[in-house]
């Protein structure tokens, strides 16, 4: 199973984890002059990608054990613009988790002023591959899930979390 180094102290911290500091790539803006909706995911996607290394569910665990996860469901909130050459960092909540999901909320902040650009709410389903259904997490993975679950289940729950689509009432 490929891991980082480190991966305990991460799963067992009560604090969001932290993706890595990233930067707007140009193509990336558009003709509004500010950050395209569609990238928002792409940060958001990246700094998933660093957390399941830490959990141990990244590329090497569907080449070794052929399980991955899926995004069953996504609420992404734009609340303020970032632009090009804006530094950014997104941080990753698990809100909740059982034998086959994961719900995650992400923050996505100006990474030198702290200043919320966005957030994303998502259910993520754990894939057997090669059937390419749902199932189970296997028991080791399972435990590091519930060490990271237990340790955020201590920190506040964000605003916005659960938050859904309407009109506003009148």
């Amino acid at each position: 199973m490929t891991t980082t180094a480190g991966d305990e102290e991460v799963l067992l911290r009560p604090a969001p984890f932290l993706a890595s500091i990233m930067q707007i790539e140009p193509q990336w803006i558009d003709y509004n002059g500010h950050l395209n909706m569609a990238y928002y995911n792409v940060m958001f996607d990246r700094a998933i990608d660093q957390l399941w290394l830490q959990i141990g569910i990244g590329p090497g665990y569907m080449k070794e054990r052929q399980g991955s996860t899926f995004t069953a469901e996504c609420h992404v909130r734009y609340l303020r613009e970032v632009h090009l050459g804006d530094p950014v960092q997104v941080s990753v909540l698990l809100v909740g988790a059982d034998e086959k999901r994961l719900h995650t909320f992400e923050e996505l902040r100006h990474a030198s002023e702290g200043w919320l650009s966005a957030t994303s709410e998502n259910m993520t389903i754990h894939v057997d591959m090669s059937t390419r259904k749902t199932a189970p997490f296997p028991p080791d993975i399972r435990a590091r899930i519930e060490s990271l679950a237990n340790a955020h289940s201590k920190l506040p729950r964000p605003v916005g979390l659960g938050r859904k689509v309407a009109m506003p009432a009148r």
